[in-house]
This record gives C-alpha cells, sequence and structure tokens, in this order.
C-alpha cells in the first residue's frame, strides 16, 4: 500500500476508526517527539511539542499506531500512552 491509497493527494483527511485524521499528523508527531526529546531545546518549544504531541494522540491512537511501533524513550513512551499525561 502506498501513502495515496490511504490518502489521494487531493484529500487531506480522512476517517479512521471514527476519528478524523489529517495529512501529516504521523509526521508531524515524529517531528514534535524529536524536538521534545531534543535536550537543546528550550523549555517553550518543549512545551509546544508536547501540546501537539498531546492533541494529535486521539489520531495516532485511531490509526493505530503504537499498536505497531514502540517508543523507545521511556518518558515519551508514558506521555503517548493511553494512561498517560
Amino acid at each position: 500500500m502506498r501513502a495515496e491509497d490511504v490518502l489521494p493527494d487531493q484529500q487531506n483527511q480522512g476517517q479512521f476508526n471514527g476519528v478524523t485524521v489529517r495529512k501529516g499528523t504521523v509526521g508531524a508527531f515524529l517531528a514534535n517527539a524529536r524536538l521534545w526529546l531534543d535536550e537543546t531545546s528550550s523549555g517553550a518549544e518543549r512545551s509546544g511539542a508536547e501540546r501537539d504531541i498531546l492533541d494529535s494522540l486521539p489520531a495516532l491512537h485511531a490509526l493505530g499506531l503504537f499498536d505497531i511501533v514502540q517508543v523507545r524513550d521511556a518518558a515519551l513512551r508514558e506521555l503517548v500512552s493511553p494512561s498517560g499525561k
């Protein structure tokens, strides 16, 4: 399966397990996770990244991302777990 099979070029969002998921959600999560984990990030950058990560969790869980991929960092794993923040 290719990306365009999931969301065609002209489509920017889709319904997955009853949740609207925007194209780019997984990519944005990865960028925010890198920023959140980067020790050189400022407090404001980390706070913004954390907020964006938390906002994306319903979509990421609806996609089943964490059923397939395990987060290596313990603190980030806790943040994204269903019982996290």
